[in-house]
Protein backbone atom coordinates (compact mmCIF):
# COMPACT_ATOMS: atom_id res chain seq x y z
CA UNK A 1 0.00 0.00 0.00
CA UNK A 2 1.33 3.41 -1.01
CA UNK A 3 1.83 5.88 1.82
CA UNK A 4 1.28 9.58 1.06
CA UNK A 5 4.29 11.63 2.13
CA UNK A 6 3.73 14.96 3.87
CA UNK A 7 6.42 17.48 4.89
CA UNK A 8 5.54 20.45 7.12
CA UNK A 9 7.89 23.44 6.86
CA UNK A 10 8.52 26.62 8.86
CA UNK A 11 11.59 28.83 9.28
CA UNK A 12 13.68 27.06 11.93
CA UNK A 13 11.77 23.79 12.38
CA UNK A 14 11.55 24.19 16.17
CA UNK A 15 8.02 25.57 16.70
CA UNK A 16 5.34 25.54 14.02
CA UNK A 17 6.35 22.71 11.68
CA UNK A 18 7.09 20.18 14.46
CA UNK A 19 3.72 21.06 16.02
CA UNK A 20 2.02 20.65 12.63
CA UNK A 21 3.70 17.25 12.25
CA UNK A 22 2.77 16.17 15.79
CA UNK A 23 -0.86 17.28 15.50
CA UNK A 24 -1.18 15.62 12.08
CA UNK A 25 0.20 12.33 13.42
CA UNK A 26 -2.01 12.55 16.51
CA UNK A 27 -5.14 13.06 14.41
CA UNK A 28 -4.18 10.23 12.05
CA UNK A 29 -3.70 7.86 14.97
CA UNK A 30 -7.03 8.89 16.51
CA UNK A 31 -8.67 8.12 13.15
CA UNK A 32 -6.83 4.80 12.82
CA UNK A 33 -5.20 5.77 9.51
CA UNK A 34 -1.63 6.51 10.61
CA UNK A 35 -0.24 3.76 8.37
CA UNK A 36 -1.48 5.61 5.27
CA UNK A 37 0.93 8.53 5.68
CA UNK A 38 4.63 9.24 6.10
CA UNK A 39 5.15 12.57 7.87
CA UNK A 40 8.14 14.78 8.69
CA UNK A 41 8.98 18.43 9.28
CA UNK A 42 11.81 20.73 8.19
CA UNK A 43 12.90 24.36 8.18
CA UNK A 44 13.84 26.73 5.40
CA UNK A 45 16.85 27.83 7.48
CA UNK A 46 19.43 25.58 9.11
CA UNK A 47 19.67 27.39 12.45
CA UNK A 48 18.90 24.44 14.72
CA UNK A 49 19.84 21.28 12.78
CA UNK A 50 19.58 18.18 14.96
CA UNK A 51 17.87 19.97 17.86
CA UNK A 52 14.60 19.03 19.53
CA UNK A 53 11.59 21.33 19.17
CA UNK A 54 11.31 24.42 21.40
CA UNK A 55 10.53 23.46 25.03
CA UNK A 56 7.51 25.76 25.10
CA UNK A 57 6.06 24.08 22.01
CA UNK A 58 6.77 20.65 23.48
CA UNK A 59 4.95 21.64 26.69
CA UNK A 60 1.97 22.96 24.72
CA UNK A 61 1.82 19.78 22.66
CA UNK A 62 2.01 17.54 25.73
CA UNK A 63 -0.80 19.49 27.41
CA UNK A 64 -3.00 18.26 24.52
CA UNK A 65 -1.65 14.70 24.48
CA UNK A 66 0.48 15.35 21.39
CA UNK A 67 4.12 14.35 21.05
CA UNK A 68 6.65 16.03 18.76
CA UNK A 69 8.82 13.18 17.46
CA UNK A 70 11.31 14.72 15.04
CA UNK A 71 14.64 16.52 15.25
CA UNK A 72 15.18 19.68 13.25
CA UNK A 73 16.51 19.59 9.73
CA UNK A 74 16.68 21.87 6.73
CA UNK A 75 14.43 21.40 3.71
CA UNK A 76 16.29 20.42 0.53
CA UNK A 77 15.62 20.15 -3.20
CA UNK A 78 15.40 16.39 -2.69
CA UNK A 79 12.27 16.86 -0.54
CA UNK A 80 10.41 18.11 -3.62
CA UNK A 81 11.22 14.84 -5.35
CA UNK A 82 10.29 12.56 -2.44
CA UNK A 83 7.19 14.11 -0.82
CA UNK A 84 3.67 14.38 -2.20
CA UNK A 85 2.88 17.56 -0.28
CA UNK A 86 5.09 20.23 1.26
CA UNK A 87 3.01 22.39 3.59
CA UNK A 88 4.44 25.81 4.51
CA UNK A 89 3.43 27.70 7.63
CA UNK A 90 3.59 31.21 6.13
CA UNK A 91 4.09 33.12 2.89
CA UNK A 92 7.77 33.75 3.64
CA UNK A 93 8.26 29.98 3.84
CA UNK A 94 6.43 29.56 0.52
CA UNK A 95 8.72 32.16 -1.06
CA UNK A 96 11.86 30.47 0.34
CA UNK A 97 10.68 27.03 -0.78
CA UNK A 98 9.94 28.32 -4.26
CA UNK A 99 13.58 29.38 -4.61
CA UNK A 100 14.91 25.89 -3.77
CA UNK A 101 12.26 23.96 -5.71
CA UNK A 102 13.87 22.08 -8.62
CA UNK A 103 12.63 22.74 -12.13
CA UNK A 104 12.26 19.08 -13.15
CA UNK A 105 10.72 15.89 -11.76
CA UNK A 106 8.96 17.69 -8.91
CA UNK A 107 6.57 15.38 -7.12
CA UNK A 108 5.52 17.61 -4.23
CA UNK A 109 2.62 20.00 -4.35
CA UNK A 110 3.50 23.14 -2.36
CA UNK A 111 0.66 24.26 -0.11
CA UNK A 112 0.15 26.83 2.64
CA UNK A 113 -1.19 25.50 5.96
CA UNK A 114 -3.78 28.24 6.46
CA UNK A 115 -5.36 27.35 3.10
CA UNK A 116 -7.09 24.65 5.15
CA UNK A 117 -8.23 26.92 7.99
CA UNK A 118 -12.01 27.08 8.34
CA UNK A 119 -11.71 30.50 10.03
CA UNK A 120 -8.98 32.36 8.08
CA UNK A 121 -7.83 30.90 4.76
CA UNK A 122 -5.63 33.88 3.91
CA UNK A 123 -3.43 34.23 6.97
CA UNK A 124 -0.14 32.78 8.08
CA UNK A 125 0.51 30.49 11.03
CA UNK A 126 2.14 33.06 13.35
CA UNK A 127 5.61 32.35 14.70
CA UNK A 128 5.28 32.16 18.51
CA UNK A 129 9.04 32.08 19.19
CA UNK A 130 9.43 35.61 20.58
CA UNK A 131 6.10 35.79 22.41
CA UNK A 132 4.50 34.31 25.48
CA UNK A 133 2.84 30.98 26.14
CA UNK A 134 -0.49 32.15 24.68
CA UNK A 135 1.18 32.32 21.25
CA UNK A 136 2.11 28.63 21.42
CA UNK A 137 -1.44 27.69 22.40
CA UNK A 138 -2.80 29.84 19.56
CA UNK A 139 -0.54 28.02 17.08
CA UNK A 140 -1.73 24.67 18.42
CA UNK A 141 -5.39 25.67 17.91
CA UNK A 142 -4.71 26.93 14.37
CA UNK A 143 -2.83 23.74 13.45
CA UNK A 144 -5.53 21.54 14.95
CA UNK A 145 -8.17 23.22 12.74
CA UNK A 146 -5.96 23.24 9.65
CA UNK A 147 -4.78 19.65 9.98
CA UNK A 148 -8.32 18.39 10.55
CA UNK A 149 -9.36 20.02 7.26
CA UNK A 150 -6.14 18.94 5.51
CA UNK A 151 -6.74 15.30 6.44
CA UNK A 152 -10.32 15.58 5.16
CA UNK A 153 -8.93 16.98 1.90
CA UNK A 154 -6.36 14.19 1.59
CA UNK A 155 -8.87 11.45 2.35
CA UNK A 156 -11.34 12.80 -0.22
CA UNK A 157 -8.64 13.20 -2.90
CA UNK A 158 -6.97 9.81 -2.75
Amino acid sequence: MYSKKILFVCLGNICRSPMAEGVFLHLLNEMGIGDKYTVDSAGTAGYHIGASPDKRMVATALSHGVTLPSKTRKCTEQDFLQYDYIVAMDQSNVDDLTTIKPTNNVRAQLLKMRDFDIIDKHGDVPDPYYGGQEGFENVYQILLRCNTSFIDYLEKNK
